[in-house]
């Protein structure tokens, strides 16, 4: 539904997943851990996908090209993210986009899963977003809806306040100390 619309898109999937190809007429199946072990060195670079919390969430990461047929001017891949500290247990993801897509842009879209998850955590903790025990789709569709437009409101001011406080330049206020005058 979404590539017939032309909608790129990053799908975590697991690393165990069965992959049925068809490669010159024959079916080949495999799984994304088997098509990443057998990624040389070389193909992983590292990259950031977005501000964490502790600064820059750095991991390798690394593309492969998937044989399938998408609309002109998409293509398939699979994504691999592995962490610095624990490589043996990669994160993969199927990515539907344009063919002139970069693996670092690849990464940092895979990367706004954890924003998006910081917001619903939020939206739970601060906004009670999980606190509806509404006995109708009317009155939960009502909560859920006054919690999300306030969060996006929190969430604007918050970006609005950090814009306009990075661009305004430095004024250093002097200390002044009035005198009374007698």
């Amino acid at each position: 539904m979404l590539e017939a619309r032309g909608q790129a898109y990053v799908l975590a999937v697991r690393s165990n997943h069965t992959l049925r190809f068809l490669e010159e007429w024959q079916l080949v199946q495999t799984d994304p851990a088997t098509m990443i072990a057998e990624l040389p060195p070389e193909a992983w670079r590292s990259l950031s996908a977005g501000e964490g919390a502790k600064g820059q969430r750095l991991s390798d990461w690394a593309r492969v090209p998937l044989h399938h047929t998408a609309d002109k001017g998409f293509s398939r891949w699979l994504l691999a993210r592995r962490s610095l500290r624990d490589p043996d247990k990669p994160t993969c993801y199927f990515v539907h986009a344009r063919s002139d897509t970069t693996l670092p842009e690849m990464a940092a879209a895979a990367g706004l899963r954890w924003t998006i998850e910081e917001c619903f955590l939020r939206a739970k903790d601060d906004l009670g977003l999980d606190h509806c025990e509404a006995r109708s789709w009317h009155g939960w569709h009502r909560h859920m809806s006054l919690v999300m437009a306030a969060a996006a409101f929190l969430a604007r001011l918050s970006a609005e306040q950090r814009r306009a406080s990075f661009s305004k330049p430095n004024k250093t206020i002097p200390n002044t100390v009035t005198a009374a005058t007698s």
